[in-house]
C-alpha cells in the first residue's frame, strides 16, 4: 500500500508549524510556482564573453588561488 501523498505529508507538517513559520513556508512555495526564473538568461550574458583582458584574469585567478583556497585556523 503507498504511503501518504506530498500533499498530505506537506499539509501534516504545516499544522505543526507557528503563523509566522507558515507565512515563510507560503513565500517559498510562491517563490518556487513563478513561471518566470529569478535572473537573466545565460544567452544575455553572452555579450561580456571575452572583454576581461586575459592579464586581469590571470591576477584575479592568482588572487583566487592565494586568498581563497587556505584555511587560518586561527582566524577565529
Amino acid at each position: 500500500m503507498a504511503g501518504p501523498s506530498f500533499e498530505q505529508q506537506i499539509t501534516s507538517h504545516l499544522h505543526k508549524l507557528s503563523p509566522e513559520q507558515q507565512m515563510r513556508v507560503l513565500a517559498f512555495v510562491r517563490t518556487l510556482a513563478e513561471e518566470k526564473p529569478f535572473g537573466v538568461p545565460g544567452s544575455e550574458l553572452l555579450r561580456f564573453a571575452g572583454t576581461i583582458a586575459l592579464e586581469d584574469l590571470n591576477e584575479m585567478e592568482k588572487a583566487i588561488a592565494e586568498g581563497c583556497e587556505q584555511v587560518d585556523l586561527n582566524d577565529w
